[in-house]
């Protein structure tokens, strides 16, 4: 377009100097000469109006021009400021937040196969994560976060929390499946373990029960004794024994909330857990296989789109879709989410835009801004050489007919 512009204008030159020298064989080639005229004069113009906005007319320091260059911080100040008074403000966001169904879009993205925008989406951001993960050092990763996790544990105050967790399972009566289950692991080592207990037994008889061989049927006696406790406390949920045990579970769930001893003895046992070095190596490789997890999920999604992961998200999708009460709470979570984003860090974000357009050398911004509307800048001089030229031919008619 610059090229076209500049044609244009040499040939209106051309044409001046040419009809020039014609105007006194025909009445037409005044008209010509003064459309060429002033189209020239236009076209002039508007390049030197243009030019001014990015540098130096032919390189000589005009007063009021390279305009962009000498005022990139102004600019930067200036667009930062739109940026903040017109996108960045909490109640632009909200209201723009309430015309859009996130969790609608968040479903329909869910449920998507893989072709379309939503697959190159989810293959670009599904790379850049692999890219990510296997960039990072796995063990210093692995530490820093097991750290992290260290100090929020060791702020966590875990006994109430295990007594109200206790508490609620006991009022629900879903300590019922966890004592049936004791009770027949209980009976199941009991049966593994007979002969110890026989020899336990016999050991503690005297030498007159071993010498009239009563040990034997008093061991079995123990075991029977034992297995039929056992069945009872199993078909019989009012068992007294089972009531005893429900009655420690609710001693002890009232202890973890109110008892400071108690509080004390799981905040120590807590903190030893956590300074284990066994639980350490633990969590380091709990943490590697993640990762390796995750990249082989996103390098092969269809394998893990076929299996639970894929069903589950599937599942998630669809609820998202038809459930407008769950659609309700997603979109005031996102939408206070993003306000108070903004409520936040709106400064900062405008301070990295402002920052980053004043950090930019002169040329580069002349650059940016000159590609992103340098076509329509030479459209200017077009126009300009065209409606110049008009005026002039318009002036020169009038005259001729005055």
């Amino acid at each position: 377009m610059r090229i076209t512009a500049t044609l244009m204008l040499v040939a209106m030159a051309a044409i001046f100097v040419t009809t020039h020298q014609m105007l006194g064989t025909h009445p037409v080639w005044g008209y010509v000469n003064a459309f060429a005229e002033a189209a020239m004069v236009g076209g002039l113009a508007d390049w030197f109006a243009v030019t001014a906005l990015f540098r130096h007319p032919m390189g000589v320091p005009i007063p009021h021009t390279a305009i962009i260059p000498k005022n990139k911080d102004r600019i930067a100040d200036t667009m930062a400021a739109f940026l903040r008074s017109n996108f960045l403000t909490p109640v632009v966001v909200a209201r723009r937040m309430r015309e859009m169904n996130v969790a609608k879009a968040a479903g329909d993205f869910l449920t998507k196969g893989g072709g379309g925008e939503a697959g190159r989406i989810r293959a670009g951001a599904g790379q850049l994560f692999v890219e990510m993960l296997e960039s990072l050092d796995p063990d210093r990763l692995g530490l820093q976060v097991k750290a992290g996790l260290a100090r929020q544990a060791e702020k966590l105050d875990v006994s109430p929390l295990l007594g109200r967790m206790l508490e609620t399972a006991i009022a629900d009566d879903r300590h019922r499946p966890l004592i049936d289950g004791f009770i027949r692991w209980t009976g199941l080592t009991l049966e593994d373990n007979e002969d110890m207990v026989r020899d336990m037994v016999q050991a503690r008889a005297n030498a007159v029960i071993r010498w009239t061989g009563l040990d034997d049927r008093l061991a079995n006696s123990v075991l029977d004794g034992l297995y039929k406790l056992l069945a009872e406390m199993h078909v019989d949920p009012n068992h007294p024994v089972r009531g005893k045990v429900e009655e420690g579970l609710k001693n002890l769930a009232r202890d973890l909330q109110h008892d400071s001893e108690m509080r004390a003895k799981v905040e120590r046992m807590k903190n030893d857990l956590l300074a284990n070095p066994a639980v350490s190596d633990w969590w380091t490789g709990v943490w590697e296989r993640m990762r390796l997890s995750l990249i082989d999920m996103v390098r092969n999604p269809d394998k893990a789109m076929d299996g639970q992961v894929g069903s589950s998200l599937a599942e998630l999708g669809q609820s998202l879709q038809s459930d407008p009460a769950l659609q309700i709470q997603v979109n005031r979570f996102a939408r206070r989410t993003l306000v108070g984003i903004v409520t936040r860090y709106g400064e900062q974000i405008v301070s990295l835009v402002s920052n980053t357009v004043k950090g930019w050398d002169a040329g580069t911004i002349t650059m940016r801004i000159e590609r992103a509307v340098g076509r329509d800048l030479q459209f200017i001089r077009i126009n300009g050489t065209l409606v110049g030229g008009l005026v002039g031919l318009t002036i020169h008619a009038a005259i001729e007919l005055l």
